[in-house]
C-alpha cells in the first residue's frame, strides 16, 4: 500500500496545538528530503497559547490546504484542539487525499474514516518524536512511498484472530469523543487500535470504561495495542477491562507515543492474528 510519488506536493495542517518553528523547519526539511514539495501552515499563534489558532482559522486551514492541489495533508502536531474545530468541516465534501496524523488528530481520523477516507496514523514532521526519530521516519516513508502490508510486532495478550476494517487511535480522544454529533461505534468486526501518553492507570479505566458503557467495543472483533508511554504500569488495567471482551488482543504493538513507532493505516481491512503477532492488510 504505498501512496505518495516523489514530487507530489503536500500540506502541513496545524488542526490542533501550536508547533515549535525548528522543529517545522526540520521536519519540512526531512520531506523535501524525499522529493515531496511541501506548503507550510499558515495559522501558527491565538490567545489560546493552547491553541495554534481560533476554531475557524483552524479549520479553515485545514479545508483549504485539503482542498488544494495537494496529494496529502500532514498534521505538524497534536497537542489540544481538533475536537473544538471539527464541526466546522464539511467531511463529506473533502475530495480524496492521503492524510497523516496521530495523538490528538485521532479525532480528525474518525471523521474522515466515517465518510469513507482511508487514513495514515503515523509520526508528524513538527515533533521531536519525528525530527529526532530516524526510525519512526523511516517507516512512515516505508509506508507511503514503498507500499507496507505487513507487521510483526508486539507480544499475545488473548490469542486468536479477526477480520475487519482498523478503527482507533489515542484511546482519551476516542472516549472524549462519545455524544459528538456524529458520533458512531465501529463498524461490525472493527479491529481497534488503541494507544495514549500521560495517563495513570485508574484514568485510562475511566476511559475505557466509558467507551465500554457507551457501546464502542461492541461490534469489535480484535484489538491492538500500541504504546502507553507516560502511563506508569498500565498493564492490570488493560487485562481488566479488555480481555473480558473475549476478543485476540495484541499488546506491545509499538504504535503511538513511542519511540520507533510504526505507520499505521486507518479505515481499511486487515486481519490480526494474535498468536503469531501479525497485522496484515487484506
Amino acid at each position: 500500500m504505498s501512496v505518495l510519488e516523489r514530487g507530489d506536493r503536500v500540506a502541513l495542517v496545524s488542526p490542533a496545538g501550536p508547533a515549535l518553528a525548528p522543529l517545522v523547519a526540520a521536519g519540512v526539511a526531512v520531506l523535501r528530503s524525499w522529493g515531496l514539495t511541501v506548503t507550510t501552515p499558515v495559522v501558527d499563534a491565538w490567545s489560546l497559547p493552547y491553541l495554534a489558532g481560533s476554531d475557524a482559522d483552524r479549520a479553515a486551514e485545514f479545508v483549504d490546504a485539503w482542498c488544494s492541489d495537494v496529494a496529502a495533508v500532514f498534521c505538524v502536531r497534536g497537542g489540544y484542539g481538533c475536537l473544538r474545530m471539527t464541526d466546522l468541516v464539511p467531511w463529506r465534501s473533502l475530495p480524496p487525499r492521503v492524510f497523516v496524523g496521530s495523538s490528538d488528530v485521532t479525532v480528525l481520523h474518525a471523521e474522515l474514516n466515517a465518510a469513507g477516507q482511508p487514513t495514515v496514523f503515523g509520526p508528524m514532521p513538527g515533533t521531536r518524536d519525528f525530527v529526532e526519530d530516524p526510525v519512526a521516519q523511516e517507516r512512515l516513508r516505508r509506508f507511503l512511498f514503498e507500499g507496507v502490508s505487513s507487521w510483526t510486532a508486539g507480544t499475545p495478550v488473548v490469542p486468536g484472530t479477526a477480520r475487519g476494517v482498523l478503527v482507533g487511535g489515542n484511546a482519551a480522544l476516542l472516549a472524549a469523543s462519545v455524544g459528538g454529533p456524529r458520533w458512531s461505534v465501529p463498524a461490525p468486526g472493527a479491529i481497534a487500535l488503541l494507544e495514549d501518553v500521560g495517563e495513570e492507570p485508574y484514568r485510562l479505566d475511566r476511559i475505557l470504561t466509558q467507551l465500554l458503557r457507551a457501546g464502542w467495543f461492541e461490534p469489535v472483533s480484535g484489538i491492538v495495542l500500541g504504546s502507553w508511554t507516560g502511563c506508569g504500569d498500565p498493564s492490570a488495567v488493560l487485562l481488566d477491562r479488555l480481555v473480558p471482551l473475549g476478543v485476540p488482543v495484541l499488546g506491545d504493538f509499538g504504535f503511538g507515543h513511542c519511540a520507533g513507532q510504526w505507520t499505521l493505516p486507518l479505515g481499511v481491512a486487515a486481519e490480526l492474528d494474535a498468536a503469531a503477532t501479525t497485522l496484515r492488510l487484506l
